[in-house]
């Protein structure tokens, strides 16, 4: 194992880096086509209405679907649009653009270690640990806006140190075009370039700002184009916003711990620390990442640890730091204009530690092979290579087998449908029906059977008002009618909606189910439900075996016309 840079070692640790990429990529690809029915987690919200591009036809004045496809940014929807054009059905693009996307920021992961620290090896601790971090979160398996920002970021940070401005301008304006509000990460990164914070390993840091022509440049034309991209989100108004204020968002149970966009967390640690959507640092995966802290203290020893001394450009590791939590305060003053501060942090964080435990850990490395060699005063070669070969076979185990030690991995959130005889049911129908259900199942029904929803728990997002207050009378509406007890309430609520057909389980009326149902943040209207439950029968209860089209298990689909005829109110 060597410490040395070479034209050679470069090649040699770069392409054993994407080996590893590609490994854990065939272990997504694997879970990604299990089944016919495996769809990614968040691909049932931001693809899923995509199939329009295949079928105009599909999901005609859906509410739905007319949201995400109104969220989705302007880069994303044409990718996929010109896959589809392509052949290429949008769910089935959606499982192999993760791969790709992993592949490349592992590219860059790598080369952006290398302008750190011009040492392969380092490059190739930093590219296994970048793509434990990728698979240990669903981010780029999602393949949605927020896995495009992995590679782009990466790509942005090699091309800032390579000062490459045009670059640099690319990953800028297409991160405006996938994800948008990370853009503010790579302008904030681009105005302290100004700002010099340089490692001088023994004397500690040395600050400065640049007044050469170069840098002003960049941070001129990088602001410039950041701001050009980011002005089209800022001019248009999105048709179910505008996005909900702090006070407002702590009026509706959807924001607290039952909630679907569970944010609002009672223990203050958990909140600001861990918290998924509003903690600094909601995970620490893979923990090798944590040997970051040691190099600031391998700085102070320049003659003990002397490859440390090739570092360079660490400045920029701090720069991230600051704009990370400057727009994670931000965020949460402004909530939830810059959407979740996390997003701010957990990503940008993560790569400033691995890249500083890749720097860290082949320093420790070198200066533990210096010092085998000191204390073996004339040593044979073939120990010496033993010993080095032992060292390097002990830390690649580490890295790589890392995955065997937990339980998720990769923890990419393909989820499986479980009624492919419903999902075959519904397609087989006019393609302007609506389906009523309080069912998980149902979540799973725009994505298999390419037909409108009236709700869905999975896409019950309370951010813009007009949606989320759209959503939570639908949601209160259907709890309300599947357990009523009066049937003129029934009748209403279906001609109201307009639905078609209705899915329920054949044990919904018993009170353990209406609890299963997680619909505790709807409680006025669940706590109707169990009042109507003890009262009596609900009326949909009394029509089932008159109106159910198909049985599969204990699902039931009924239809809501025979529902009408059964109830003849006038």
């Amino acid at each position: 194992m060597s410490f040395k840079s070479s034209r050679l070692s470069q090649i040699f640790w770069f392409c054993l880096s994407l080996t590893v990429a590609a490994l854990y990529a065939l272990l997504v690809l694997q879970d990604a086509f299990r089944t016919p029915y495996t769809v990614q987690d968040d691909a049932r919200q931001h693809v899923f209405w995509m199939r329009r591009f295949l079928d105009p036809t599909l999901f005609p004045n859906d509410l739905i679907a007319d949201y995400f496809e109104s969220v989705a940014p302007w880069g994303y929807t044409q990718l996929y649009r010109l896959l589809a054009i392509s052949g290429i059905d949008p769910l089935v693009a959606n499982k192999l653009l993760p791969p790709l996307l992993g592949l490349t920021a592992t590219a860059y992961g790598f080369g952006v270690t290398l302008q750190l620290f011009p040492v392969p090896f380092a490059g190739f601790l930093a590219a296994v640990m970048l793509n434990q971090v990728f698979w240990s979160h669903d981010d780029i398996t999602s393949a949605t806006p927020r896995a495009f920002m992995v590679p782009l970021f990466l790509a942005f940070l090699y091309y800032l140190l390579r000062r490459n401005l045009w670059g640099v301008v690319a990953a800028i304006a297409l991160e405006g075009l996938f994800y948008p509000q990370y853009v503010f990460v790579f302008a904030g990164i681009v105005l302290l370039q100004l700002v010099s914070w340089e490692a001088v390993p023994g004397q500690g840091w040395r600050f400065q700002v640049s007044t050469k022509r170069a840098d002003l440049l960049l941070c001129g034309i990088g602001l410039l184009v950041a701001f050009v991209v980011l002005l089209p989100y800022a001019l248009t108004d999105n048709p179910y916003g505008p996005v909900l204020t702090v006070a407002e968002a702590k009026t509706i149970p959807e924001f607290f711990t039952e909630g679907r966009g569970r944010f609002f967390l009672t223990d203050p640690w958990l909140f600001w620390l861990s918290g998924n959507r509003s903690g600094v640092f909601p995970t620490f995966k893979p923990p090798l990442m944590g040997l970051a802290i040691a190099l600031p203290w391998l700085w102070r020893y320049p003659a003990r640890f002397p490859l440390v001394q090739q570092t360079r450009n660490l400045g920029l590791l701090l720069r991230i730091v600051a704009v990370a939590f400057g727009l994670f305060f931000a965020a949460h003053a402004l909530l939830f204009k810059l959407h979740l501060p996390s997003r701010y942090t957990g990503y940008t964080l993560r790569f400033v530690l691995v890249f500083a435990a890749a720097i860290a850990l082949t320093v420790l490395l070198d200066a533990g092979l210096r010092w085998l060699t000191a204390v073996a005063s004339t040593p044979p070669r073939w120990l010496r290579q033993i010993t080095v070969g032992g060292l390097a076979a002990i830390v690649a185990a580490a890295l790589l087998l890392y995955p065997r030690y937990i339980g998720d991995f990769p923890a990419d959130e393909y989820r499986v449908g479980r009624s492919p005889n419903v999902y075959e049911f519904f397609a087989q129908q006019p393609k302007d029906i609506l389906i009523a259900s309080l069912l998980d199942e149902a979540d799973f029904l725009p994505t298999f059977s390419n037909r409108s929803i009236l709700f869905g728990r999975e896409y019950a997002i309370p951010y813009h008002k007009a949606y989320g207050a759209a959503i939570r009378q639908r949601a209160n509406a259907l709890i309300r009618a599947q357990y009523t007890t009066n049937p003129a309430e029934l009748t209403r609520f279906l001609q109201t909606y307009g639905v078609d057909f209705w899915l329920i389980s054949r044990n919904a009326f018993r009170p353990a189910a209406l609890n299963g149902l997680n619909l505790r943040q709807y409680p006025d209207a669940v706590a109707a439900a169990q009042t109507h439950l003890q009262q009596g029968i609900p009326v949909l209860a009394t029509l089932i075996n008159q109106c159910t089209n198909l049985q599969d298990g204990a699902l039931l689909v009924l239809n809501a016309d025979c529902i009408q005829r059964a109830i003849n109110v006038p």
